[in-house]
């Protein structure tokens, strides 16, 4: 599919059907795009972020894009949750999970360079919150994995507009002020770091350790791409994806929709292996969210939510 009214279609009926489950709600992996959805229309010509195939998919007039306005509400009215936990694939931690602890106004970390100036002006004013944020250490240190709150003091990484600093990444803020808006201050927000080591076991676990938050409301979004490989930029759109890249991304969607729990594991375990992978996934770090969200969701159906090629979404726990 690559037509934006089939897959519009698609995903809006996917929304639709999930149950409205707030005492169990899913964890999902979400495709959280680029920096190019920061564009507007306008200013991706103005700025040189169109043009291409690429980057008219991957953009702001792009299917993602159009997904995104749809996913973020569909979740607030279907859930109503009290809190949303996020990991980016933009944040890895060795050893130990690193929790945002921002208060009142969550800052944001602009960790991309070399781009356009207008990709460095975009907002998103959302909150954090102790409360949860301790929650979520806690349930890390139940689970014998180390964790830690860090609060806006700590300087995360570096800044394209020249410093070090804290805050939610581009793979937060970017998708997350397309799906809520530029303020967003009704519920908190906190970020959790994946682990370094890339395997799929650790991150699984990662996800699994924190389960229980479904059950008290919060949402569990952990955001990667299906596809990401910025040595190869006509990777990106299916027209002029090569064979090996539609492989894969067909093998991501299969194996989300095995039905048995420990055969839809194996499967993805295995997607690492896949002959198609490294075309795709040079490093690791933007497909391993996807084992965060299957682990968070570990014991229950998964449902493909979107099916945008290299920006799958997929529910799991359902």
């Amino acid at each position: 599919m690559t037509d934006l009214p089939t897959l519009q279609a698609f995903w809006r009926k996917n929304l639709a059907d999930l149950p409205s489950t707030p005492d169990n709600i899913p964890a999902f992996f979400f495709a959280h795009g680029s920096p190019m959805l920061a564009f507007t229309s306008e200013s991706a010509s103005r700025f040189g972020g169109s043009g291409t195939a690429s980057a008219t998919w991957v953009g702001p007039a792009g299917p993602l894009a159009h997904f995104l306005k749809d996913f973020g509400p569909a979740l607030l009215e279907k859930y109503k949750p009290k809190g949303i936990v996020v990991f980016s694939a933009h944040w890895e931690t060795s050893h130990e999970r690193l929790v945002t602890d921002y208060g009142a106004e969550n800052p944001l970390l602009y960790d991309y360079f070399g781009l356009s100036p207008e990709l460095y002006k975009p907002q998103f004013k959302s909150r954090g919150d102790s409360a949860l944020a301790e929650r979520v250490v806690e349930l890390y240190k139940q689970a014998g994995q180390r964790a830690r709150l860090s609060p806006t003091t700590e300087k995360r990484g570096r800044d394209g507009r020249g410093f070090h600093g804290p805050g939610l990444d581009h793979g937060v803020f970017v998708p997350f002020r397309i799906m809520f808006g530029e303020e967003f201050t009704d519920i908190p927000i906190v970020q959790v770091s994946i682990d370094a080591s890339m395997r799929p076991d650790t991150n699984w676990a990662l996800g699994k350790a924190v389960a229980q938050l479904r059950a008290e409301g919060i949402l569990v979004l952990s955001g990667g791409l299906v596809l990401h490989n910025l040595r190869d930029s006509e990777s990106f759109a299916p027209q002029t994806a090569r064979p090996q890249h539609h492989a894969f991304n067909d093998a991501v969607v299969a194996a989300a929709g095995v039905k048995d729990e420990t055969a839809r594991k194996e499967a993805l375990v295995n997607l690492t292996k896949h002959a198609g992978f490294r075309a795709c996934h040079p490093r690791e770090d933007h497909f391993v969210p996807i084992y965060v969200a299957a682990g968070a969701g570990e014991g229950g159906e998964a449902k493909l939510i979107a099916d945008i090629y290299g920006c799958t979404t997929i529910a799991f726990g359902l």
